[in-house]
């Protein structure tokens, strides 16, 4: 599955914590925005360990599930790719 991570955190710690554990999931493609191709395993530990860093009360992530033939048809104006599906090292 193509997922797009989008996250929206106030304080500085859980972003940086955040943004830490996203890199070993998939490619930062945007200062709050990820590329990830993940099976549903994979989503639902990415989600749990997102879920114990952020503050419910105060920060926002979204997880835009694509089948992977539509990243294909991501329209890019300006610097940057797509990401490929490739592997990724899970933390």
């Amino acid at each position: 599955m193509f997922i797009i991570v989008a996250y929206d955190i106030v304080e500085n710690k859980r972003r940086t914590h955040v943004m830490k554990t996203l890199k070993g999931y998939g490619f930062h493609v945007q200062k709050s925005v990820f590329e990830c191709y993940l099976n549903e395993r994979q989503l639902r530990r990415l989600k749990a360990i997102i879920g114990g860093i952020i503050d419910n009360n105060e920060d926002s992530v979204r997880f835009y599930r694509l089948p992977e033939e539509l990243a294909d048809q991501v329209d890019i104006l300006g610097l940057g790719e797509v990401s490929k599906n490739q592997m990724v090292i899970i933390r």
